[in-house]
């Protein structure tokens, strides 16, 4: 399931999803049970569904975030994970690790291909610079004090920088407390605002990945595809100081004992079963126009599929034959190529369903309601207007921020963008910086910048940045940066990379420090071209901020009047997703439609037939010999007479739902969501229960390998499994 990875390419206005408050909700009756992603204070207004579908925990559990079992729930700052045992263990995804295990990995040390697992906790290796565990604490509403100050009649811009402000004293509050990560989330597009506290942990080892033969069996082509056989599963470890506090990698830290850690489960799952999930689901769009939807289905998504095919075909080319840059290169190329298939899956499914029209005839429908009575229309009726026109203005916008986004795929070229940025924002107190700027984010981005030892080369790079300039030449020239062109024409390709020292990481980090003159007077290309490109840079943050301050005050108001409308027909409009904590709930069940069939499950037996002995199906021998001999061990399903690997379910989740949790109905950890149906993926847009089915790997599956392929005791100990 694609994270938010990839996603520097989107606006803010694009990322900016319209998404939901409990307290607007509290009187509305629950939608359909497959349908959303739930925040922990709505559980009580659904929890009469909950028990009708099979929950069988008190569903009150589920509205504490603070306790059991989803304080055992945690954030990875882009894939979802759990804590597994009392000693700080965490369970994601294989590709939510991937990252980590391509840091550690060289020629001669490849680890991508044969997996990772320390016989030890002195052999767990710190993951790659950046890589956080985020532990839930609170969330909490704050509406009230993010909306202070705010008047009908302010300038985009004045309403953005309004909200901002709300957002950092907020932050800053939140923050004096130690090692906490703290965020401002808007719900139906800032109608009501959450809190999000999270307890930060710094020190995130790599603890075990299977070889990607059995991580990513299938690799892209059965990505987002039924069947699947796909082991996507990898350990982190939290580490903490000996006194319980966060803190950065040292090797006398020891293992963080989380308040809550989930139990595995000793019975397995059987079809029509009653399974939740929780985690942090990215960014859904199931609340915006019809028009937007429009332009996003017939252009918008259109480009997008062929700036990532171009982008991920030069990868492939550049690394062709070099084995350090194509391990260099995987993880960015992975990602590339799995928001690709997303998006068309999602242009597939949006015809499929019928998106246009269906959007078109929800819209028509609720502003007639508006439209029907006197007082609906002052309320609502002008925000709506205001909406439309905003709405068009920024789709205009969009392509020309997509092309730009492909040069910062030139790292070096971004390095300097960033370092120059914060000589500039260290110019003002921190409150005042942009968020992203400010002295808390220091320690990430010194991270951010360090991880391109590992992932640069500059042949590689610069093949990257030529193909990024071809998209650049697209945009009108009107719309294009004239000082960046002539800076890069003075300069040329060949001396941007032979005079430039930002290569080497040590003197790449300096320029942190560096005050704004200093990059100003500099000699190193990549530093000239982020300062001829500032005022532009400045030009269009300003021109997207005072659309998005204009894009709150009419989308706010316009989803206040679709709450009223839904409970007005006495349903309830869950969450689209933002990023913060949520559950969602479904059932075990296959698929049957005209001429085809899925049953829930798949088994060892799918991964034999599969296999090819060649990429991406040569699943290890040592694996085959265990299926061949049917040695199943206690992990073999009853029912099936063999043992379970992936099954799907109805649940409702999106991209940041990697690495989720899946539990049963007792609350016991039963594998993993990974994945989606490539048809089901236009449930971003709008929810179908007939075709949208999520993808899980089963815990039987997880614990059969570890014990039977890679010997992995000491974890099944740990976890209370042996």
């Amino acid at each position: 399931m694609p994270d938010i990875l990839f996603s520097s390419h989107f606006s803010r206005r694009r990322l900016m999803a319209a998404l939901s408050a409990a307290t607007m909700l509290g009187t509305a009756a629950p939608a359909i049970a497959a349908e959303g992603m739930w925040l922990p204070s709505q559980a009580p207004s659904i929890a009469a569904d909950l028990r009708k579908e099979g929950i069988q925990i008190d569903p009150a559990l589920l509205a504490n975030p603070k306790a059991a079992p989803l304080n055992a729930i945690a954030s990875l700052g882009g894939c979802s994970a759990s804590f597994v045992s009392p000693e700080g263990l965490v369970v994601t995804n294989h590709h939510c690790v991937y990252g980590s295990v391509q840091y550690n990995s060289k020629p001669g040390q490849d680890y991508l291909t044969d997996g990772f697992l320390a016989p030890s906790l002195a052999d767990e290796v710190p993951g790659a610079p950046g890589t956080r565990i985020f532990v839930i604490e609170d969330l909490r509403d704050v509406t009230s004090a993010m909306t202070r100050g705010l008047t009908d009649r302010m300038s985009g811009l004045a309403r953005y920088e309004r909200i901002e402000a709300n957002r950092k004293a907020l932050i800053a509050e939140c923050e004096k407390q130690a090692s906490r990560r703290c965020d401002v989330r808007a719900y139906y597009g800032g109608a009501t605002y959450f809190l999000q506290q999270q307890l930060e942990i710094k020190d995130v080892r790599l603890v075990y990945a299977p070889a990607s033969a059995i991580g990513n069996y299938g690799g892209e082509v059965d990505n987002w595809q039924w069947p699947r056989h796909t082991g996507d599963w990898g350990f982190y470890r939290a580490y903490v100081a000996k006194d319980g506090s966060s803190a950065p990698y040292s090797k006398d830290n020891v293992p963080y004992r989380p308040k809550s850690f989930l139990k595995i489960a000793k019975q397995g799952l059987n079809d029509g079963d009653f399974v939740m999930v929780a985690g942090f689901p990215g960014v859904t769009y199931r609340h915006r126009t019809a028009e937007e939807a429009k332009f996003n289905f017939e252009t918008y998504f259109p480009a997008f599929q062929k700036f990532l095919s171009d982008y991920s075909d030069t990868i492939v080319r550049a690394t062709a034959g070099d084995r350090g840059a194509t391990i260099k290169y995987a993880s960015a190329l992975r990602s590339a190529d799995n928001y690709k298939k997303n998006t068309a899956g999602q242009l597939a499914g949006a015809e499929a369903i019928g998106l246009a029209g269906r959007k078109a005839a929800e819209e028509q429908a609720y502003r007639a309601w508006i439209a029907a009575d006197p007082a609906r229309q002052a309320d609502y009726g002008a925000a709506a207007a205001a909406l439309d026109r905003i709405v068009a203005e920024a789709n205009a916008q969009e392509l020309v921020d997509l092309r730009k986004s492909a040069l910062n795929r030139a790292q070096l070229l971004l390095a300097a963008r960033t370092a120059y940025r914060w000589a500039k924002e260290r110019e003002k107190p921190d409150a005042g910086r942009d968020a992203g700027y400010q002295d808390r984010d220091r320690a990430q981005t010194v991270e951010r910048l360090t991880q391109i030892e590992r992932r640069f080369d500059p042949r590689v790079d610069r093949i990257i940045l030529e193909q990024a300039l071809g998209e650049y030449a697209l945009i009108p020239a009107d719309k294009r940066d004239a000082a960046f062109e002539a800076k890069l024409k003075e300069i040329g390709l060949d001396r941007l990379y032979a005079d430039s020292k930002l290569g080497d990481t040590a003197t790449r980090l300096a320029w942190l420090d560096k005050p704004a003159a200093a990059f100003e007077a500099s000699d190193d290309p990549f530093i000239r071209l982020a300062v001829a490109m500032w005022p532009g840079d400045v030009a269009a943050r300003n021109a997207a901020r005072d659309l998005e301050g204009r894009d709150q005050q009419a989308r706010a108001e316009y989803m206040k009047g679709m709450l009223a409308y839904a409970e007005s027909q006495g349903r309830a409009i869950a969450p689209d997703a933002n990023g913060s904590l949520r559950f969602t709930y479904g059932k075990v069940t296959g698929k049957a439609r005209d001429g085809m069939s899925w049953s829930p499950f798949t088994t060892l037996q799918g991964i034999v037939e599969k296999d090819t002995g060649r990429e991406p199906f040569n699943a290890p021998a040592k694996q085959l010999a265990a299926i061949k001999a049917k040695d199943y061990g206690s992990y073999a399903a009853p029912a099936l007479g063999t043992v379970p690997v992936n099954y799907l379910s109805t649940v409702d989740t999106t991209g940041g739902n990697s690495g989720s949790a899946t539990l049963n109905a007792q609350g016991e950890f039963v594998g993993l969501l990974f994945d989606g149906t490539i048809e089901g993926v236009i449930s971003n847009w709008a929810f179908d229960p007939v075709i949208t089915r999520s993808i899980h790997v089963d815990s039987r599956y997880m614990l059969w390998n570890m014990e039977k392929v890679d010997g992995a005791d000491r974890l099944l100990t740990e976890m209370g499994v042996k």
